[in-house]
């Protein structure tokens, strides 16, 4: 366990310095750019942090904040992948309170000691799907995935792939750091298929299966993705059982538009036709 980690690091040491982005030119070593009643409650968190650091882009606090807000009070289920000085698990506590289930996992095993102070912590690879499962198990469950583990594109597929299907429905799935999808050492590439950004954008077309006769990319998965949301390096999942959309009109007056649907139809099913054919 210690020498693979060993090795991990200094490739992310190494990358990160010869980046064709290089981390080090967004670094901001200032005061909160913005007036705290400007900020989100996560935001606030944030930039009033004492004692173990956190480390975050300044660009997914509001999005923490969006799409965790409907979780206050009810006792969320939360997996952090990668858990580096344990102030992220701290913000969490603060944040849901001490009835959440607050687990992190990393390969570190130096992070053991964190185990017991804002969270569990459980030493072990992204990538094992045998370590994934035990911990949901102990957890009785997930609610919420963040990864922000090794930035692997293979690893981050291969926790997605594991871990989404035992998320529970209504549950986000969110992952950061993804301009490693455009950096090699991580495996990735612009427009390369194996990063998990191609991926997810696979799901998207997944979403749409209805309106097209081509085979969904991820069966098994994309049947439960009920969204799926860009931002700037951080991408967020929502599971809910996909149902077939229905349309409806309503109201009589229909003089100008809406004699019958069939018009749409009849172009929808020329436009797909038109889709196989190419």
């Amino acid at each position: 366990m210690i020498a693979p980690f060993k090795n991990w690091a200094r490739m992310l040491r190494n990358t990160y310095v010869g980046a064709p982005t290089n981390s080090r030119a967004f670094m901001h070593d200032g005061p909160a750019p913005k007036q705290p009643e400007d900020m989100g409650p996560i935001e606030q968190l944030f930039w009033s942090t004492q004692g173990a650091a956190v480390d975050k882009w300044h660009q997914y606090l509001p999005v923490y904040d969006r799409h965790f807000a409907p979780y206050l009070g009810r006792a969320p289920r939360f997996l952090e992948i990668g858990v580096q000085n344990g102030g992220s698990l701290a913000l969490w506590r603060r944040f849901f309170g001490p009835e959440a289930t607050i687990f992190g996992i990393d390969i570190n095993p130096d992070c053991a000691q964190l185990d017991g102070k804002d969270g569990s912590v459980r030493i072990g690879s992204q990538a094992d799907p045998g370590f994934l499962r035990d911990v949901i198990d102990e957890m009785g469950g997930v609610d919420i995935v963040l990864d922000d583990g090794s930035h692997m594109m293979t690893h981050v597929n291969a926790s997605f792939r594991v871990l989404f299907p035992l998320l529970a429905d209504q549950g986000i799935y969110m992952v950061e750091d993804m301009q490693c999808a455009y950096w090699s050492a991580f495996g990735g590439a612009k427009r390369r298929r194996e990063t998990f950004v191609r991926t997810a954008m696979s799901l998207v077309d997944d979403m749409h299966h209805w309106y097209s006769q081509v085979p969904i990319d991820h069966p098994g998965l994309a049947e439960n993705v009920s969204g799926v949301h860009f931002y700037d390096a951080i991408l967020v999942i929502d599971k809910a059982p996909l149902t077939q959309p229905a349309r409806t009109m309503i109201g009589d007056k229909r003089d100008i538009f809406g004699a019958g649907l069939e018009g749409f139809q009849a172009r929808a099913t020329s436009d797909t036709q038109k889709e196989d054919a190419g």
